[in-house]
């Protein structure tokens, strides 16, 4: 298996706990657009958040992490197969599936061979659908704090991947017939703990654990507190969502 630098395992529970789900419409859409609903394939699974959502739609879903550990927490579902892979070598047959996707991870890959092994495994008129997310938005107060903790503390420690996320996917090569898509809504309902969780979950935050032995979290926790309120007050809040659709 091609190597890759893990920087999620160490937090692989947090990861299925904190990070969010997708919307429901997306992967509606993406099972309207699909040639057929037997096989999809979710590259990078994660914790299966994709997974789950595509579980609902399709007969079977083969999802794939180069992370035993992200594998060992993801989401069980019995239309839902795990296998530990990367990303440029599916264990899937040439022509198999309806539908690749892969949310929020795009970045880690070789991208010109997952782009072979996507079309390789797709069947004739398959779709592939690759989605991030960014940003922050709630309040200004929050957000103020949020953001100096992304870019002023962990900043220094994400890894240089990350800044095509930073870039949106709009600019992205993309070797497949576009299909534009509606916008699709990313929000979230959470509690001051659950987000701490998803801000530890970040792999600039788990970096600069590793490399200077404390929590960065400490140098804004009190002011995150003093912005949100309550502890248990539930806000909404929502990301950028940037997705790109094509077909074979």
């Amino acid at each position: 298996m091609t190597s890759f630098a893990d920087h999620f395992s160490g937090r692989a529970r947090d990861y299925a706990r904190y990070r969010p789900d997708y919307p429901e419409a997306l992967f509606e859409f993406l099972a309207e657009l699909a040639p057929d609903r037997t096989v999809a394939w979710d590259c990078a699974t994660g914790s299966g958040q994709a997974a789950l959502g595509l579980a609902g739609r399709f007969d079977a879903v083969v999802a794939t992490d180069a992370s035993m550990g992200q594998i060992a927490s993801a989401v069980r579902h019995p239309r839902i197969r795990y296998a530990v892979a990367a990303a440029e070598a599916a264990p899937l047959a040439g022509g198999s599936v309806a539908v690749v996707a892969s949310a929020q991870a795009l970045h880690w890959f070789d991208r010109a061979r997952f782009w072979e092994e996507a079309r390789r495994v797709l069947v004739p008129g398959g779709v592939i659908a690759v989605w991030s997310y960014h940003g922050f938005h709630i309040d200004s107060e929050v957000e103020a704090v949020v953001h100096r903790f992304y870019r002023d503390i962990v900043g220094p420690y994400w890894p240089p991947e990350r800044a095509l996320v930073e870039r949106g996917y709009a600019a992205l090569e993309f070797p497949f017939a576009p299909v534009e898509p509606p916008a699709f809504p990313l929000e979230k309902l959470w509690d001051l703990p659950a987000v701490i969780g998803y801000l530890r979950t970040w792999s600039a935050t788990q970096r600069y654990e590793a490399a200077r032995g404390n929590d960065p979290l400490d140098l804004v926790r009190e002011e995150l507190s003093a912005a949100w309120g309550h502890p248990e007050r539930v806000r909404k809040f929502g990301w950028d969502l940037d997705l790109r659709i094509g077909r074979k």
